[in-house]
């Protein structure tokens, strides 16, 4: 397993740090769809995640915390789920709520567009649309880390 993390968070993704995400426009529960493009001037944290995944439902309660601890500086946080069946992650969500946009993806193509290569796995994209930081799986030694690359990179605002 560590040798996989080192090896996706060494270049082996679609997108660098630098250039811009891929776009993506994904239903949600509601008639709205989810879009990067609707998101510009706002620092976007892209977690994608499967119900199978056990470090997701670890995840889920820190994104949570993060949504609502900085959602008000211009955060905002988009679970993308890959399940192939929306049962799945609906039962997933019922046990572990998320307090951020969930969209769907069952087909892969906005994971495949990123070359991810596990769950979960998350992009910081800035208002610009370029990405910040990839950070493949989730530990809970992550979250200090993970808190302070959103912190440095939340629009400034003036005084």
């Amino acid at each position: 397993m560590a040798f996989v993390l080192l090896f996706s968070s060494q270049g082996a993704s679609a997108v660098d740090i630098g250039q811009l995400a891929p776009e993506f426009s994904l239903g949600n529960e509601g008639p709205a769809t989810v879009s990067l493009s609707a998101l510009r001037g706002k620092l976007v944290y892209v977690d994608f995640w499967a119900s199978w995944c056990a470090p997701c439902r670890r995840s889920f309660p820190w994104m949570n915390a993060m949504q609502e601890k900085y959602g008000a500086n211009g955060l905002v946080i988009v679970g993308i789920n890959v399940d192939q069946r929306n049962a799945d992650a609906k039962k997933f969500l019922a046990q572990v709520p998320a307090k951020f946009a969930i969209a769907y993806d069952p087909a892969g193509a906005t994971p495949k567009a990123y070359a991810i290569k596990g769950m979960p796995s998350s992009v910081l994209i800035d208002g610009e649309g370029r990405v910040l930081a990839l950070h493949p799986g989730f530990r809970d030694e992550d979250r200090e880390g993970l808190e302070s690359q959103i912190r440095a990179a939340l629009p400034k605002r003036a005084n």
